[in-house]
């Protein structure tokens, strides 16, 4: 059998850390995986750290209600939890170059995946960041080759604004490291704070990966960039709020040094799972090929309330 299980039919308004906790009784969890469906209930892909504990998880949790709602489990077989080799990703390019918007090829694959990076800004530094009739934003997407999306009218009244950063790694830090610049130029001179932490927004099934065994993957960045991470707790999570806030504080250069190593380690869990997801739509009978669309480009459901979540973002959080 398999460590990996699936279980469908979730109630859409289950908050995570009560999927968490269930998911613990049975066994140590590795990682949780959101799916996007065309259905109203959610569903989600759960690794345990045994074979035997996915048995029993699917033993005990086959046909469990949860407010009317009885969950639906099924293996995931073996081979389709590690990485295809490589003439299976070409051969099954085709099949997803619709979402890619490019032709199908192993080589080419990581410059068609747009995998951007979300910030989170304190409203106060938008206008700086705009700048004068929009002159500041300009010269940074062009000095840095990337589109940039402000989203002002989101969260009226929010303490903090999203922003989405389209372009290659190095033009997401490039632009990262700018912004950064900014702020901490208009807070001093405003003399506003005296440090302004970065703040990356990522969806919940990718943070487990950036994080790490035990917290080895993100005391390796605290250590070698001299900064200080947190991750906002998982009960600030829904299913439809699927983002969570990664607060970096250190120097501007130290958090810019972050982004890099932090963006490094979810761009690679994003690109496993389009894989996976390639992988899995011939044998997952219903799966959506837009799956992924979740943590890409428009992220389909932007959080609801960047303010509350950044303000809660210095709680630190405990891997499984």
């Amino acid at each position: 059998r398999s460590r990996k299980i699936q279980i469908r039919n979730i109630p859409p308004h289950l908050q995570w850390e009560v999927l968490d906790g269930l998911l613990a009784q049975y066994g140590t969890v590795e990682n949780v995986e959101q799916v996007n469906t065309d259905t109203e209930t959610a569903v989600v892909n759960v690794t345990y750290t045994t074979k035997e504990e996915a048995k029993v998880a699917i033993e005990k949790l086959s046909g469990h209600q949860f407010e009317n709602y009885s969950f639906k489990i099924s293996y995931i077989p073996d081979e389709e939890v590690s990485s295809p080799p490589p003439p299976q990703r070409s051969r099954r390019g085709g099949h997803s170059s619709r979402e890619r918007g490019s032709s199908p090829g192993v080589s080419s694959q990581p410059k068609q995946l747009d995998f951007p990076l979300r910030m989170l800004v304190p409203t106060q530094f938008v206008g700086a960041i705009i700048g004068k009739e929009g002159l500041t934003i300009k010269n940074l997407t062009k000095q840095t080759q990337s589109k940039v999306d402000i989203h002002r009218k989101e969260n009226a009244g929010a303490a903090e604004k999203p922003i989405t950063i389209h372009a290659t790694p190095e033009g997401c830090s490039e632009a990262c490291r700018m912004i950064l610049d900014i702020m901490q130029k208009e807070a001093d001179e405003t003399k506003s704070a005296e440090e302004i932490p970065l703040k990356i927004l990522a969806h919940n099934s990718l943070v487990g990966r950036l994080i790490g065994k035990e917290g080895r993957n993100l005391k390796k960045i605290e250590q070698d960039t001299g900064t200080k991470i947190t991750i906002s707790p998982l009960q600030d999570l829904t299913i439809y709020n699927p983002e969570r806030t990664i607060t970096v504080k250190g120097s501007t250069e130290a958090c810019s040094s972050a982004e890099v190593e932090i963006m490094k380690k979810l761009r690679e869990a994003y690109e496993n799972d389009v894989v996976a997801v390639n992988q899995q739509a011939n044998l997952i009978p219903g799966l959506n090929l837009s799956a992924l669309g979740i943590f890409s480009t428009g992220l389909s459901m932007l959080p609801s309330g960047p303010g509350a979540r950044g303000a809660a973002a210095a709680a630190p959080y405990h891997p499984f």
